[in-house]
């Protein structure tokens, strides 16, 4: 069952968070637009009326005597123009009766403000003795605001564009971002239910490209793992399966036999049981420890301890043992139950498909250990690539557990080889040598029987 996860889903974050950056950024830059349109607006206003209040100053000295006649006539979108006296009343032109901005500007020599409706602007009457008077000169204030209003407005309807052209590219760029994600959740869940087909898609963004790449290689890696213990399973079968079918036939044989002594046959059956209680604890210590590292292994121990397993039962059969192992032999650097299960499988190979004395013999080549396991046979059956390959089961049996052994030595870091086809087939191991030297392990003598 999938599990529902809270949270809004990534489209929505980022469409929101961009939503947000760009109307805190409107607003932060529209404000002081805003208000220093409206100031330039009246600025400009206030600047025309103190032209227009100069020129029609020059004029009025004698409109102060009452000639109104000599005053600039009002434009239907000019300003008006009234003449006052220094008290702040009006003499001559239109205006309100009395204005305290006119009063005040006798004394400034300009004056500008919001009288009633009017945006005005006094100038004082030029005069050689004193200021004897003040020009008005005034527009409706609504004149500017409407301005001022209209330019907010233009500034509101650019920010609504910038805003919804914002959105756009933020719902873009949500789909371009969570895209990625989501078809990487279809494909992890694939993975998830067992596919390990999936392959790396490029999406443009390079963490999900990465993140792509990443599942292919999980992918891989799991397919090729559960690979290599599908084919650990088949190849220990056989492992496990080869001596019971041993002990079973040799417990038969026995039994059929009324007058047999029945001594050996069980001595028999006990070797083989001990043989088959070490392979299902090595291969136990195998699954427990997939990596296969573990201590140093005392090879030449590990040697004698093989030889001795498999001496009765090569004996059994009317043939011989023998080791040979170099003095000095550098230790190992393996897992003892994935060496002792690879020795198993080519000395059981030789067993049963070989012919005369089985040879171990053991030495250091450079910075590894070579075990070559050889008999004299007539040579394998098949080439070496195909008996060492997973897929190598053939109708009489040879070489199953070959597979196993060189899965076995690869993951102990060492490699396993055909060293000689024919005639007398020879295998080699190969393991990474550790550094120190153990004591020295004398020559085992070859075992005849």
């Amino acid at each position: 069952m999938k599990r529902q996860h809270s949270g809004a889903p990534l489209r929505r974050r980022v469409l929101v968070s961009i939503m947000t950056v760009t109307a805190l950024a409107v607003i932060v830059f529209a404000l002081p637009l805003a208000v220093a349109v409206q100031r330039l607006y009246r600025t400009e206003a206030v600047t025309a009326l103190q032209r227009d209040a100069a020129r029609a100053a020059a004029v009025v000295p004698d409109a102060i005597t009452g000639d109104p006649a000599s005053l600039p006539r009002k434009l239907s979108s000019g300003p008006s123009f009234g003449v006052y006296d220094t008290a702040g009343r009006r003499v001559a032109g239109s205006g309100p009766a009395r204005s305290a901005l006119a009063a005040s500007g006798a004394r400034t020599p300009v004056r500008d403000g919001v009288e009633g409706v009017d945006l005005a602007v006094t100038v004082p009457i030029p005069s050689d003795q004193k200021v004897v008077g003040t020009v008005r000169a005034a527009v409706p204030y609504r004149t500017v605001t409407d301005r001022v209003h209209r330019a907010w407005a233009a500034m509101a309807l650019l920010a609504l564009l910038a805003i919804g052209l914002a959105a756009m590219l933020a719902r873009r760029q949500a789909v371009h971002l969570a895209a990625p994600l989501e078809r990487l959740t279809h494909v992890a869940r694939a993975l998830g239910d067992g596919d390990f087909t999936v392959r790396a898609e490029r999406f443009g963004v390079r963490e999900a490209d990465t993140a792509s790449q990443a599942l292919e290689d999980t992918a891989s890696q799991l397919g090729q793992l559960l690979d290599r213990e599908r084919a650990f399973s088949s190849d220990v079968s056989h492992q496990l399966r080869t001596p019971l079918t041993a002990l079973m036939v040799g417990l038969e044989s026995a039994l059929t036999r009324p007058d047999a002594d029945l001594r050996p046959a069980l001595h028999d059956a006990l070797s083989r049981t001990e043989h088959l209680r070490t392979t299902i604890e090595d291969l136990i210590s195998l699954v427990r420890r997939p990596g296969f590292s573990g201590p140093l292994v005392d090879l030449g121990a590990l040697l004698a301890d093989v030889g001795a397993r498999w001496d009765t039962l090569l004996a059994a059969r009317g043939r011989r043992l023998s080791r040979v192992t170099e003095p000095h032999l550098p230790r190992g650097l393996a897992s003892p139950a994935a060496v002792r299960q690879i020795l198993d499988v080519l000395i059981s190979n030789a067993l049963w498909h070989g012919d005369g004395a089985v040879t171990i013999e053991a030495h250091a080549v450079g910075t590894q250990v070579a075990i070559d396991v050889s008999d004299q046979g007539d040579g394998l059956p098949a080439g070496p690539a195909d008996l060492l390959a997973a897929a190598a089961e053939r109708a009489d049996g040879h070489g199953r557990g070959l597979p196993l052994a060189y899965a076995l030595a690869v993951a102990a870091g060492g490699s396993l080889m055909v060293r000689q086809a024919a005639p007398q087939p020879v295998f080699r191991l190969l393991l990474a040598a550790a550094g120190e030297q153990p004591a020295a392990h004398p020559a085992a003598p070859a075992s005849k029987r």
